[in-house]
């Protein structure tokens, strides 16, 4: 525990918390069971589900274009929200625990209109990172949640088949680093994915429309067992697979996939495509200690990207829904 008081007091200062005007504590004397409701949802969540909690991680990133909880407004019959924009839709998991953690929050006289869905939204994904063995850090709080939520606004979110330029100019465009951008990739090694999110590399990969020879073939080929073509040519959009043998581990096996040409996606792979980027791989994939203090560090700064804090915004009483 004092390690960690002492890790957060570095992050505090690297991420320049204050002049994001976001506090740690920050419901302490206003709704001082905020955090401690999210973390037991958090845990019922995972424990009904194991893919909850990478489902959690992935949703905060994905918010985090701009953290104001707008991707978990729903769709109505005029607007398409970012839930349903192209990189999310069927592949999101883990908004019940929102949803549930809201209602208890909104039950308690103290707390009633006091805590955002984008804190919620921010304390899950520290509490789904610890669950699956993760470093936890301490969450700089007081995000006020959007009143717009559109499709197009995915349009930044990073795609699985982005190369190596791709990805660090869409990470830079938020304010993180190409370091950053490798960090936060690794938060690759929980989870899942849909098939057709690397199909491409199975089947379709130009300019042979054939099969990426980046790819380990012992590998392609378990994976073309667990992803198989129809007589039409197209895969289940409903198959998924994990995202390698630990999918519930918080550890540095993606590095040590990508480095045996098992990355899943093409945005993995290509992590190897520059000599920087291949030597922070290859720190991470034999360093996963190191690697879990600078995810817990670059967290703390991707929470802070383009906040509504102070007047801005406002306190969402159903997550789902702009208030009136």
């Amino acid at each position: 525990m004092v390690i960690h008081r002492v890790l957060f007091l570095v992050l505090c200062l690297s991420a320049g918390i204050e002049a994001q005007k976001l506090q740690v504590g920050f419901y302490r004397s206003t709704c001082i069971d905020a955090e401690s409701t999210v973390r037991e949802e958090v845990r019922k969540g995972f424990e009904k589900d194991k893919g909850i909690a990478p489902g959690l991680v992935r949703m905060h990133f994905h918010d985090c274009m701009g953290c104001d909880s707008s991707i978990l407004v729903d769709s109505t019959p005029t607007n398409m929200a970012e839930k349903d924009g192209p990189p999310n839709g069927i592949t999101l998991r883990g908004f019940e625990v929102i949803d549930s953690a809201k209602a208890r929050l909104e039950a308690l006289p103290q707390c009633k209109g006091v805590v955002s869905c984008a804190d919620i939204l921010a304390f899950a994904a520290r509490d789904a990172t610890v669950i699956t063995a993760g470093f936890g850090w301490d969450v700089p709080a007081g995000r006020r949640d959007g009143r717009i939520s559109q499709a197009p606004e995915t349009l930044d979110i990073p795609a699985p088949f982005f190369n190596l330029d791709q990805l660090t100019q869409a990470f830079a465009k938020k304010g993180l680093t190409q370091e950053e951008m490798v960090i936060l990739s690794g938060a690759h090694t929980i989870g899942r994915s849909h098939c057709f999110a690397f199909i491409n590399r199975l089947y379709f990969f130009s300019p042979t429309n054939g099969q990426d020879p980046s790819l380990d073939l012992i590998y392609a080929a378990q994976l073309k067992r667990q992803c198989p073509r129809g007589p039409d040519g197209s895969v289940d959009p409903n198959l998924v697979v994990p995202m390698n043998f630990s999918p519930v581990l918080m550890d540095q096996n993606y590095y040590l996939d990508v480095l045996w040409h098992r990355g899943l996606f093409t945005s993995d792979q290509t992590l190897t495509t520059s000599l920087a980027t291949t030597a922070q791989v290859k720190e991470y994939a034999f360093n996963g200690l190191r690697w879990k203090l600078d995810f817990a560090q670059a967290m703390v700064k991707m929470s802070q990207i383009e906040v509504l804090t102070g007047t801005a915004g406002e306190i969402r009483a159903n997550c789902r829904v702009i208030n009136p």
